[in-house]
Parts: C-alpha cells; structure tokens; sequence
C-alpha cells in the first residue's frame, strides 16, 4: 500500500466486476485455494507489466497518482467526506478532469496522459475501472481539445530544425559571455569534447529522424560506416519496433552527420556501448549513457549557444527532417521509413504538409 494510500485513512475496498466465474476478477466464484492463486498470478502479473514499463513512463504514472490524492483532498474539502483513492468512478474521473483544467490550468493533452496515468495505477491497486468512467472524462475533454486558449498552455508544438540551425549551432564559437556576478565577468568555454558530441548528437538526430529516447538508447555498434555513409540501427523504445535508417554524407561538412558522428566517435574512442556519453565541464567523459533529458538539453543548449532566435527542442530535429526533406522533393513514405511513423500518423502527415506549404499554393499561377 502507497504512502498517499495510508494518508486518506481509509480501508481500501476492491471494486470487482459483476458477471460468473469465467469474468475475470471475480475471485469470490472459486473456492479459496483456486482463488488464492490466481490473486497471486494476478499481483505477479502486475508487477511484471510495472516493471516493464521504462522508467520515465513510471515516474510520470507516480506523478499522476499524486495529483489524483491532491484532488481528492481538494474534494473532501468541498464535499466533508474522504474518499478512497481507489474510487475511480465516471463521477470522480470527470471532476478530476474539470479540476486540473480549472483548478490546475492544465493543457488538454497533459490531462489526456493523466487519466490513463490515474487508470493504469488504480488498476495495480486492484480496482476495477469501468469503461464508461475513461469514456466518459475523455468526453469531458473533446471541448478543451477544441479550445485555442486551453492548447496553448501546453508546450506547442515543437520548432522545426533546418541545416541552417544546425550549421550555426556547430559553427558556434566554443566561449560565450557569462552573466555578470558582482563586479566578476568572464566567459564560459564549452570543452571540445562536448562540442563534437552536441554536433554528432545534433546531426544524427535530425538524420534518423529520432526520439530523444531513440537517440539515446543508439549503441556504437549499432551504427555501421559504409562507402555511402552511416547504416543505422535505431532500438526498440516504449514498445515500437526497431528500425534499420541509412544516412548519407552531407554536402556540408559542418552539417554531415557522418562526418560529425566520426569525428566523434575517434575523439571519445568509442568501439562500443552508448553512442553519447555525458562530458563534464572539465571535458572529462562520463561513463553512464546520456539519458534523454540529456540528449533534449544538448540540442537545447547548442541553439542558444549559436544564439538563434527560436528555441530548439529534442523533437525538433525529427519534425526538422520531415518538413526539410519535402520542400526537397524527398517522398513522403521515405521520411515516413526513416522516422518509424505509423502509416496512419496524424502528426507525421501534418509535417508533410508544412513543409508542402508552399508547394503549388492554391493561390500560385491561377492569374492574381
């Protein structure tokens, strides 16, 4: 039992399902050493399906729960009643939707990843969700879906990257003015170790049209050189398939994730393991792989290094690709291959059509 459990003072009570012995849950149907083992098979299945889940999905469902024990403090306030954490009912799930959009000012999309974060963790509790519960807080969403004001309290949509970003960014002198402490001044020098892994990590990332997490869990045999450039082998993340990505030479040295990549990989010595690893400010080489807050903030921190006037994030180098190579002329289910986008992808196809924004306008050539 949680913690946050423990809190609300309350035993915490099973909520089964109706039905005969063949519905699942509904223990009660056998007899007591039948139903023994399979709560245990139950509890062990659970555990299994937690631990599975990467590391950063779990911190985000603890964060979930404990957002859903803040509300329902909130509501034993309004109401004079604690409730159990396990009651997850359509009633409660849907003031818990109204709460953290009234209450919490939270993006649309944030609440969406809440109720399932609420859901997933109530059911390792033991409760049964109902359906008609997630079904009916997601309905109590549409509207806030629709709603501009509401969308834009989330981060917004990533800023695509271009090869010119990418050329200031690892063209960027190293020393750069610091922020003056007193009557002290001076400048910060960013260890040249670190400014040949921001450059290969940059590169690369837009060339495989990768996920931080993606780029991240990259391993240095994994990426192979051939006589046309990088064969890369892109890992299973969060349950997708891998991926299989060539990426050629580019034209500008400054810009080719080959060439960025092997310069790199010789200055580090990497044979194998993680392909990016931390540097210190001392360029000294960190020995655990860098993580994917890692790889978002080196990205991050190379834009403003070169002092661009958009912020960069980790996603940008993969929206960046799609929308480059299709003012190129490039096909759209290469990109589609090279990225590891569902055929069906809603957000891949709205990246084709942005960089297809200009490409015979409805305005072009009909004699304005």
């Amino acid at each position: 039992m949680t913690a946050e459990l423990q809190h609300t003072g309350v035993v915490e009570a099973e909520l089964l399902p109706v039905g005969g012995a063949e519905t699942a849950g509904d223990l009660d149907a056998y007899d007591s050493a039948t139903a023994a083992v399979l709560a245990a098979l139950d509890q062990g299945a659970e555990e299994h399906l937690a631990d599975a889940r990467p590391h950063k999905t779990r911190a985000s469902y603890a964060r979930d729960w404990e957002l859903w024990a803040e509300f329902h403090q909130w509501l034993a306030g309004r109401t004079g009643h604690t409730l159990p954490l396990t009651a997850v009912t359509k009633g409660t799930l849907v003031a818990f939707v109204v709460w953290l959009d009234e209450m919490k000012k939270a993006a649309p999309s944030t609440i969406d990843r809440r109720i399932t974060g609420v859901t997933v963790t109530a059911r390792r509790h033991g409760t049964e969700v109902p359906k008609q519960a997630t079904k009916a807080a997601r309905e109590a969403l549409k509207p806030m879906k629709l709603d501009p004001v509401r969308t834009a309290r989330g981060r917004g949509k990533a800023i695509a990257a271009t090869p010119e970003h990418l050329k200031a960014m690892n063209t960027a002198p190293a020393a750069r003015p610091q922020p003056a402490v007193g009557r002290r001044r001076g400048t910060q020098e960013l260890p040249e170790l670190a400014r040949l892994r921001d450059r290969a990590l940059a590169t690369l990332a837009f060339g495989i049209a990768g996920r931080s997490e993606e780029v991240s869990s990259l391993d240095t045999e994994g990426i192979t050189q051939v006589a046309e450039g990088l064969e890369v082998h892109v890992p299973s993340v969060k349950g997708r398939p891998p991926r299989d990505v060539a990426v050629a030479y580019g034209d500008n040295p400054d810009t080719c994730p080959v060439r960025c990549w092997l310069a790199w990989q010789e200055a580090a010595a990497l044979t194998a393991g993680p392909a990016f690893l931390p540097v210190d400010q001392k360029g000294r080489l960190g020995a655990q792989r860098l993580g994917p807050d890692g790889c978002r903030l080196a990205i991050t921190r190379a834009a403003e290094r070169a002092g661009l006037d958009v912020k960069l994030t980790g996603h940008s180098a993969r929206r960046g690709l799609v929308s480059t190579g299709r003012k190129r002329g490039k096909r759209a289910e290469k990109l589609r291959r090279q990225g590891g986008w569902a055929a069906n992808s809603p957000v891949f196809w709205e990246y084709v059509d942005e960089g297809e924004r200009w490409e015979d306008t409805a305005t072009e050539g009909i004699g304005l």
